[in-house]
């Protein structure tokens, strides 16, 4: 199946997806926003096409992701943009259940080996 990624679809996993401590703390606008700032940092690693487009993207070079990086950038944008994280591990709990959408549509490969991400 081919990967479509949703907005709306993905805020409401996310929400369903959240521990009841980050549900409890997190609107759903929120979480929509977190997703937004996500989405634009993939972007930025080159991870999504330009444009919306249905088709595969042509990624010849394996990009590795880690969850601390992509926290931390989150954690900034949030600040900029004042949504107010009453908790960072609700940043580490939304790039969690982001990462498990993705993996539900199909959109991920697979987790690189430890020894690929440590440096």
């Amino acid at each position: 199946p081919r990967a479509v990624y949703r907005l709306d679809e993905a805020t409401d996993f996310v929400c369903d997806a959240l521990p009841a401590e980050s549900q409890a703390r997190l609107t759903p606008g929120e979480v929509e926003q977190l997703l937004v700032f996500h989405m634009r940092w993939l972007h930025a690693q080159g991870l999504q096409p330009d444009q919306v487009v249905d088709r595969p993207q042509d990624i010849d070079t394996t990009v590795v992701v880690t969850e601390d990086a992509l926290t931390a950038y989150l954690l900034g944008e949030a600040e900029r943009h004042d949504v107010d994280l009453l908790d960072d591990v609700d940043a580490v709990n939304v790039v969690a259940a982001h990462l498990s959408y993705f993996e539900a549509i199909g959109a991920i490969g697979a987790q690189a080996p430890l020894d690929d991400v440590i440096e």
